[in-house]
């Protein structure tokens, strides 16, 4: 336990910061699988425009290394293009 008042302080920043980063982890991996659950062309594209949205904050928040959403990005793009081919 916490000896001085600056370690208790600590330790509630860093419980607060810990459920904000899961809770946002956990919305990208969802928004990831919706991804890869989409069936038609127009629900893809949706899906992507979501997940692309949530990829691009984390990244800038620093949650998510930049080239990781790049790459995913990528990836999605590709999968839009083969579908509609």
């Amino acid at each position: 336990m916490p000896q001085h008042v600056s370690a208790e302080k600590r330790v509630r920043q860093t419980a607060r910061r810990r459920a904000r980063n899961r809770f946002n982890k956990v919305m990208m991996r969802n928004a990831l699988k919706a991804v890869t659950a989409a069936s038609t062309k127009d629900d893809l594209a949706e899906k992507i425009r979501q997940a692309t949205r949530i990829l691009d904050r984390l990244a800038t928040k620093g949650l998510i290394h930049k080239n990781f959403a790049a790459n995913r990005k990528s990836k999605m793009a590709r999968k839009l293009a083969t579908l509609s081919a």
